[in-house]
């Protein structure tokens, strides 16, 4: 063998050595966001605009609870850092804040992103760059596609799922009645009209009316459903639309009895807007849907009230902060499941395992399949200014044609201080 052959065997040789040596002594690479004392995690969220006075406080109900994880040894001894970013509900600066999100703050995942429209600007950003995309504050069936969309999970109920439920009860309560329907000009309002088509048959809405969250109008499309005579009117609507669908009605002297989709549903946020005073009267037998702990009685409620009064400055309580608490419960519990090095693969693993419960009344449905979250709802009525859920009107579906189902099992209870451990 010649002297430069001899050589090169040796060069050889010794990078082997090198390179098994450095893979016999590497570990594997941390996440963006994990380290030994902290994971990092971030939102994009209404906190001005059209949308902020019903949604601002989701994502403070979710650093309330955060916190108080923190101050019990956080998770994994981990604490929780939520980065919150503005983006006034505005599709162009959703973009802007999640790729700060992603690229600046570097954070672990994004959770509970708010909005239909908004969060549709930035989903396939996230899967492309593989940023878990958690529990996504949306009902369009559009999260529930693992094959397409591998990072992301949704959160809220199916709208489908909301209003195929919906108009079932509202079949059995108010059956040869004139249906109509008002939405949101956006994936949030067609895809709840569908729901309601499913039920009701291609002919069962006298009316199909739809606004811009742009425009703080709805004269035309109440003045509308008034002269079709609609008696049970639906609503895909955000609180404030909501508020404003009702005030409208009022001052036209028009009477009609109104279901309302769980996002535009929350009786003290409505409160809020109507005013103590008119509320009471005009949401008097208000029909919504939950799938959330929702009682005055109820265990989780009473514990997050504490959360609330001691953590979040005393801010007012509604079904929002259930939500939002209810969201940090959840990515809590899936942290603990992901082990001790989480890893972002390693929690999308937890999650398709399907072991997590959350806390609502029906079951999570979360598989490697599924990113679907809550396959059912209970219906809710105001009465004499409190709303609580109706009984034995909890049911099961699927966002297709598939049977509504009474369901008949338990709500999650609450386990000792509603910090999950693995």
């Amino acid at each position: 063998m010649s002297q430069r052959a001899r050589s090169m065997s040796t060069v050889v040789a010794v990078t082997a050595l090198v390179a098994t040596g450095l893979t016999a002594c590497s570990t594997p690479e941390a996440s963006p966001g994990v380290t030994d004392d902290t994971i990092t995690i971030g939102t994009h969220t209404p906190l001005t605009g059209p949308a902020a006075a019903g949604y601002s406080s989701i994502s403070a109900a979710t650093q309330a609870y955060f916190q108080y994880v923190n101050d019990n040894g956080g998770i994994h001894g981990r604490s929780i850092e939520y980065v919150v970013k503005d983006d006034a509900y505005n599709p162009a600066t959703t973009q802007t804040v999640v790729r700060e999100l992603v690229q600046e703050d570097e954070v672990f995942a994004v959770l509970n992103g708010l909005g239909t429209p908004t969060h549709a600007s930035v989903v396939d950003y996230l899967n492309e760059n593989e940023v878990p995309d958690l529990f996504v504050a949306s009902g369009s069936p559009q999260w529930d596609q693992p094959e397409k969309y591998p990072w992301t999970f949704a959160y809220n109920a199916d709208y489908v799922v909301e209003a195929k439920v919906l108009a079932t009860y509202a079949q059995e309560t108010w059956p040869g009645t004139t249906y109509c329907v008002l939405g949101q000009d956006d994936d949030f309002g067609s895809d709840f009209t569908e729901g309601l088509l499913t039920v009701l048959g291609a002919d069962g809405l006298a009316s199909t009316q739809t606004y811009s969250v742009s425009v703080q109008d709805v004269v035309a499309q109440i003045g509308a459903m008034q002269a079709a005579g609609c008696e049970v009117n639906f609503l895909a609507t955000v609180n404030g639309f909501t508020a404003l669908a009702l005030g409208t009605a009022a001052k036209m002297k028009y009477q009609a009895q109104w279901v309302s989709s769980s996002s535009g549903g929350d009786y003290p946020t409505l409160g809020g807007y109507l005013g103590e005073d008119v509320a009471p009267l005009l949401l008097q037998g208000f029909v919504s849907s939950n799938y959330l702990p929702f009682s005055p009685d109820d265990e989780w409620v009473t514990l997050f009230q504490e959360i609330n009064d001691e953590y979040n400055d005393g801010a007012p309580f509604s079904g929002n902060t259930v939500f939002g608490m209810s969201v940090g419960y959840l990515f809590a519990q899936a942290l603990a499941q992901a082990g001790d090095d989480p890893t972002r693969a390693g929690v999308l693993e937890a999650l398709e395992t399907g072991s997590l419960t959350g806390n609502g009344i029906v079951p999570l449905s979360f598989s490697a399949d599924s990113h679907a979250a809550f396959q059912g709802v209970g219906v809710t009525v105001v009465d004499q200014g409190v709303q609580d859920y109706v009984a034995d009107h909890v049911y099961t579906t699927d966002a297709a044609d598939g049977e509504v189902v009474p369901f008949t099992g338990e709500p999650v209870a609450l386990e000792g201080d509603g910090i999950p451990t693995a």
